[in-house]
């Protein structure tokens, strides 16, 4: 255990050993889930046609959202390192068909799908070592610290993408996001408190931590809050066309990021609390979107966008200290996957369904995430309520 002090904080929980390396190394390791999905679009559009190029970013992405749970249900069978290695070899050989396959739309998808299925679970890794690398009452801080440098992702992700293929080619892109990826999951998995974690030694059961109905609905309610975050860019797309200046969505959706990670730092500083403040901070968020619907001026709507983002660390803060009590022994690995594919299954469908939404009012594409969270507080209800804590948990 560390000797972290008892004041909670950011600042408190990077002082203590091995964190700042493992979360520089996981958020390396987890960049191409912000720069791999436009390099695998710009890649793919050089060849062949949007829909084709689309249909390669969501192989990518379907790819992801089926191993994540299966890769960190062998984490908690096992230990990280031999699955953290052969999943990163399984996606850099994904990178590699895509990027030497000649544009052929076979290879893309192809390659594409091994890149996705391969992501390492560096997510899940880490959210399985906090109470190992800090103090109890630093936990709830080291989450939340986690869940706000995830903005970064998304951010710097993007960036790096645009700049190699400024630079160079969508192929020096998508090889790019391999390189950062195996160099990240390597210097990950070499670290001491990785190589010595290993999963509880329990039975095994099919369903893991799915047969626990309130985790069941805690995952119910992150496909409904995935669902509002991701009809945003859609809605914002729309926005940006009425103002005349499509750039404005990449701004707008920055300022976003920005009140994402000023809220998710502040939250560092919170106290422990009940488990009624997951539904608290569920509504919160979804109060947080309903200015949006009126659409204002740029300056004022940039404002919005970033108070709109204050509430979701917060509440994924929560919702992983509720999984990893939630779980059953020896699944909080497979518990935190299960929470991250359910939050990117909600994301697409709510892109997917705010497009026509959209195209009937812009009014109408931005009452979708205040709906949606609003969903995400009733059906979250029950997973408030835990069992005892586990021995030893």
């Amino acid at each position: 255990m560390s000797a972290v002090s008892a004041s909670r904080g950011a600042r408190a929980v990077l002082r203590a050993p091995w964190v700042p390396r493992l979360l520089l190394a996981s958020q390396v390791g987890r960049l191409p889930l912000g720069s791999a999905p436009i390099a695998l679009l710009l890649f793919a559009r050089q060849s062949a046609t949007l829909t084709m190029a689309g249909l390669v970013v969501a192989a990518y992405t379907a790819g992801m959202a089926v191993s994540a749970p299966l890769l960190a249900r062998g984490v908690d069978r096992w230990s990280q390192r031999p699955v953290l290695f052969g999943s990163v070899a399984l996606s850099s050989a994904g990178f590699l068909l895509v990027a030497l396959g000649g544009g052929g739309p076979a290879p893309a998808v192809v390659g594409a799908t091994l890149a996705g299925l391969g992501t390492p679970p560096l997510e899940a890794c880490l959210r399985v070592l906090w109470p190992a690398l800090v103090p109890a009452d630093a936990v709830t801080a080291a989450y939340a610290l986690d869940v706000a440098l995830q903005e970064l992702i998304f951010v710097v992700g993007p960036v790096i993408t645009l700049a190699a293929v400024a630079v160079a080619d969508p192929t020096t892109a998508l090889l790019t996001a391999a390189g950062l990826q195996l160099a990240g999951a390597l210097s990950f998995a070499a670290a001491t408190p990785v190589r010595r974690w290993r999963g509880a030694r329990v039975s095994w059961h099919w369903a893991g931590p799915l047969r626990v109905p309130r985790f069941v609905a805690l995952v119910i309610g992150i496909v409904c809050v995935g669902a509002a975050v991701g009809s945003i860019p859609v809605a914002l797309t729309g926005y940006a066309e009425t103002v005349a200046d499509r750039s404005i969505a990449a701004w707008l959706i920055a300022a976003q990021a920005a009140g994402a990670l000023t809220g998710g730092l502040l939250y560092t500083r919170a106290r422990p609390g009940g488990t009624a403040r997951l539904t608290h901070l569920a509504a919160a968020m979804a109060a947080g979107y309903v200015p949006l619907v009126c659409a204002p001026a740029p300056p004022v709507m940039a404002v919005l966008m970033a108070v709109s983002g204050l509430a979701l660390p917060p509440l994924l803060t929560v919702v992983f200290l509720l999984a990893d009590r939630l779980a059953p022994a020896g699944t909080a690995a497979e518990a935190f996957a299960w929470i991250a594919t359910a939050f990117a299954v909600g994301s697409a469908t709510g892109a997917a369904v705010t497009g026509p939404l959209a195209t009937h009012g812009l009014h109408y594409g931005f009452a979708f995430a205040p709906v949606a969270a609003a969903v995400a507080v009733v059906v979250m209800l029950p997973a408030r309520r835990l069992p005892a804590r586990r021995a030893g948990a």
